[in-house]
């Protein structure tokens, strides 16, 4: 009796056994990672509005570990994906993540101020999947080998977007080629100066020689120079201004003391050094990238006239800021020291300028220059412009900035994913990010362009002191609701992953 049953059962068990495997070969393989929302490293994610460097499709991306391995062009029918896992965001746009080449998360040493941590959530739930942190305003500053080992150990396990790091040109290590070749092998993405005095003591201001002389060492690995480009040229402007003189809550009084002149005169002494990046130079393979550009009159028509000279001409690019394009300063009030900035914000006709420029192409990208404090340095109380620390607190919102602002001049996704993903990536070197194609990583913005919210009390972010940001009482529209990091689902709907799992990136 029991060998009747036994061999009764036994088809039985082997048919359900074989039905169990078939159920799990057709399901998704799941991730036992704390890095992603989404417990998945096999999906599709579809949308009516896909950001491609072709246009705006409808279609689906199919992601396998990290990677894009295909996209699909066509009004996909729930049945072609069936067995599959599938994340249907409807009419949100899926564009390519935002790359902000310009940050300041100030860790270590002055992690009151932002810090890796509270940033990078700031990032992800803006869309932005890539940054890079500026070599100032961390303590010490990232201008050796020694300098950057410190900065990566001090964001492991802390951040959740991909994060480079950029080095710093100074006088001290400008004449050491050893120096400058050990941060630069040691992994940064390129190397910063200042034209200007800086306001951080251990990072100095740089020369034309000093440039040149980075220019130099630059060439041999194909990286970038990324240049604060204001000189001074008259001290006198602040003359005669004391502590407490009311003059210095107008923001009147500092725009005059940073004339569009000092912009004007270092872009024309960095073009002229410049020049030996033009093919057969001595610094061929070098680049010079002019950060934050505010003059959009005499500092742009020099960009543009050695532009004309193509690939023929001095290796060269520019970003301006959200701020520039968001806000004018005829309508900012007395001792509202949230909107100092340096170079300043200029009036209504230089903001018209620089997004005609931005959209002409003679500005080739956006940067956040994310530059937090402490409210202390802010000096709310006092409003003196002229000793308030100068800086834009705006990396959570930049996404919908260039949106709500950049409507009024028919701006389009594809315009947007090109000065936020595409012109980035290029800059960086990071040639598997910047567009959603196959073989890419899979870094996604996913966002509602429609959606509009008040940017008040009430409203999530992530930065570590909301409060000093000038955006704050502002109505933007365009919703992030999702991001991806090299396929990982960081944020959604106001949630972060549970583990901070972005990769560091370092240059090779």
């Amino acid at each position: 009796m029991d060998d009747v049953l036994r061999w009764r059962v036994l088809p039985m068990l082997v048919l359900l056994a074989s039905s169990l495997v078939l159920y799990v070969r057709i399901l998704p393989k799941k991730s036992i990672s704390e890095c992603s929302l989404l417990p998945y490293d096999h999906y599709w994610i579809t949308s009516k509005r896909i950001v491609t460097p072709q246009g705006v499709i409808t279609g689906a991306v199919e992601v396998r570990e990290g990677k894009i391995v295909s996209l699909v062009e066509s009004d996909y029918q729930r049945g072609s994906l069936l067995g599959r896992k599938v994340v249907d965001y409807g009419n949100a746009v899926i564009m390519p993540g935002l790359i902000d080449v310009h940050a300041h998360l100030d860790e270590p040493g002055r992690v009151e101020w932002e810090g890796f941590s509270s940033g990078t959530k700031a990032a992800a739930a803006g869309g932005v999947t890539t940054l890079v942190d500026m070599p100032l305003n961390s303590f010490p500053s990232t201008v050796s080998e020694e300098t950057l080992r410190m900065k990566v150990e001090a964001a492991q396990k802390k951040i959740y977007v991909d994060v480079g790091f950029w080095g710093g040109l100074v006088p001290d290590n400008a004449f050491n080629i050893s120096m400058l070749e050990g941060l630069l092998h040691a992994g940064v993405l390129g190397l910063k100066s200042f034209m200007c005095p800086s306001g951080i003591n251990d990072f100095p201001m740089t020369n034309s020689t000093h440039i040149k002389e980075g220019l130099y060492v630059l060439a041999k690995y194909n990286r970038p120079l990324l240049v604060h480009a204001e000189v001074v040229l008259d001290s006198k402007n602040n003359e005669g201004l004391l502590d407490g003189d009311p003059s210095s809550r107008s923001y009147a009084t500092y725009l005059k003391s940073r004339p569009p002149s000092w912009e004007e005169a270092a872009i024309k002494d960095l073009l002229a050094v410049a020049q030996d990046t033009k093919p057969g130079g001595q610094a061929e393979g070098a680049h010079v990238h002019i950060v934050h550009l505010s003059d959009a009159k005499a500092s742009l028509d020099l960009i543009k006239d050695e532009k004309r000279n193509g690939p023929n001409g001095a290796s060269i690019s520019v970003e301006t800021c959200p701020h520039y394009l968001a806000f004018a300063a005829e309508e900012i009030a007395d001792g509202d020291t949230r909107f100092k900035c340096a170079p300043p914000i200029r009036d209504v006709t230089n903001r018209q300028n620089l997004w005609e420029a931005l959209i002409d192409g003679h500005i080739d990208m956006l940067s956040s220059d994310h530059s937090p404090s402490v409210p202390e340095l802010k000096l709310f109380d006092e409003g003196d412009f002229l000793r308030a620390w100068g800086g834009i607190s705006s990396l959570q919102y930049v996404l919908p900035i260039t949106w709500t602002y950049g409507q009024k001049y028919g701006v389009s996704f594809p315009q947007i994913a090109t000065w936020w993903s595409e012109r980035p990536a290029k800059l960086l070197g990071q040639k598997y990010k910047g567009a959603i194609i196959s073989g890419n990583d899979a870094d996604f913005a996913v966002w509602e362009p429609e959606v509009e919210f008040e940017l008040d009390e009430n409203y999530k972010t992530y930065h570590k002191h909301p409060n000093i940001s000038p955006y704050i009482g502002r109505r933007l529209s365009g919703k992030v609701l999702a991001t991806f990091v090299r396929g990982n689902l960081v944020f959604s709907e106001g949630s972060h992953a549970p583990a901070a799992c972005g990769s560091p990136i370092l240059a090779k």
